[in-house]
């Protein structure tokens, strides 16, 4: 079995890096839209602007009072016996591929959380999930406020019925924006909706999930969080909270990284990456024992036609996948990412927590040729779910109960919000 050669640790190196300081294309975009599923939409629909409204290209103002959902009620007729899930960034890319495959089981009711309702009712009839089981319901991570009108929403529905499962899946990318964009509470958005709204959301939820027989959280993670990986380690810039200088001071408008330095937006993200993994492991110290709720992070393999590089030049959208395919074998498509990540709240064998799944021998291995001559590894197509291991850095305990903290104190955590189960010492 050949080993690949440093040469392609280089070239993933230099293919990756060289992105990340390139600037973004000032060409004019075309107004037509591809999903992975090859369903066209002309410029002439009226919601192409919402399918154009990608994680890169967010209004200054993301929610308004205006905005605020109705509430919907009598949901726990709609959900029966059914497992109850719900997934953040549920209209499109892995989450919607997650939502399409829960809803097929006939085994879970999804609560797709979106930005835009309206494209995700859309959305889920083109990947046909059947009638009655889900709802679409507002969810804009970069305001505090309508996390918090989701949660009373969901509640509304939901009745005293508790949530099974929750998955933290949105995310937004920005590394080729010169300067920081702010969420409506000041923060820098990639933390600002990555970590913080969904740190928000996490602890409204525990005390529901509590009553749950069985439930388990998710918030999906990243190879680029973990320097002990090739994309994390090899791939400038890397992961740093350094002292968390930023959240000391507040983390809002100016201060746009977690440790206090210059904004810099591909490190941005795997900074957001490190807090959502660190998330996970206080949650389990914190409230595992007491909830017997199964908190978990994974990675789906390198989804390399993600919506996340959008923003990214032509040539590297058609040469990553490609990179990724044939050359580091790390490459899977977004069906079966979406698979993946349905896995980890439905599979029995998922029932763990504190674990960083993923898949096919290892996120750490570059690539490696099978026996049936195809690359394999770095999370690649096929292969069995494992519990991988994450950096000293993600796992640094000292770090993450500062980070908790001072996360706690930047969403305007109360003692009334705060998860009432005991948490461990």
């Amino acid at each position: 079995m050949v080993r690949f050669t440093p040469c392609v640790l280089a070239a993933a190196a230099m293919l990756t890096t060289a992105e990340a300081f390139a600037p973004a294309a000032t060409t004019q975009r075309s107004l037509t839209s591809v999903s992975s599923r090859n369903i066209v939409t002309s410029s002439n629909s009226p919601t192409i602007l919402s399918d154009m409204l990608t994680q890169t290209e967010l209004p200054a103002k993301l929610y308004f009072p205006k905005d605020k959902e109705a509430a919907k009620y009598l949901g726990g007729v709609k959900i029966g016996s059914r497992k109850l899930t719900v997934i953040t960034g549920a209209s499109s890319g892995l989450g919607l591929n997650c939502a399409a495959c829960l809803a097929k089981t006939g085994r879970h009711f999804v609560v797709m959380a979106v930005r835009d309702v309206e494209k995700g009712k859309r959305v889920a009839k083109e990947f046909g999930m059947p009638e009655g089981s889900y709802v679409v319901m507002k969810l804009e991570l970069g305001s505090l406020q309508s996390v918090r009108d989701f949660v009373s929403n969901l509640k509304a529905f939901k009745s005293i019925r508790p949530v099974d499962n929750l998955i933290c899946n949105a995310a937004v990318y920005k590394p080729t924006d010169p300067e920081p964009a702010w969420t409506d509470d000041g923060f820098e958005q990639s933390m600002g909706i990555n970590h913080f709204g969904h740190f928000l959301l996490t602890n409204l939820m525990v005390d529901d999930m509590a009553k749950a027989k069985g439930a388990r959280m998710c918030i999906v993670g990243s190879i680029t969080g973990n320097t002990n990986t090739v994309g994390g380690g090899l791939v400038y810039p890397q992961a740093d909270l350094g002292k968390l200088q930023g959240f000391e001071s507040g983390a809002r408008e100016p201060i746009s990284m977690a440790d206090g330095k210059p904004f810099f937006g591909a490190k941005a993200y795997k900074d957001s990456k490190v807090c959502n993994m660190m998330t996970v492991s206080e949650l389990h110290r914190r409230y595992h024992d007491s909830t017997g709720i199964a908190f978990s992070s994974m990675y789906p393999g390198c989804i390399a036609d993600t919506p996340l590089f959008r923003e990214k030049r032509p040539w590297f959208r058609k040469a990553f996948p490609w990179f990724m395919k044939y050359v580091t074998g790390g490459y899977v498509g977004m069906e079966e990412a979406g698979e993946r990540l349905a896995q980890v709240v439905d599979d029995p064998e998922c029932t763990k927590s504190d674990v960083y799944w993923s898949w096919n021998g290892g996120a750490q291995q570059v690539g490696r040729w099978s026996p049936d001559g195809k690359p394999r590894g770095a999370g690649g197509s096929g292969g069995e779910i494992f519990e991988n291991a994450q950096s000293d850095a993600v796992r640094d305990r000292e770090t993450a109960s500062k980070m908790w903290d001072l996360s706690a104190k930047a969403v305007g955590l109360t003692e009334k919000d705060k998860p009432k189960a005991a948490e461990s010492s």
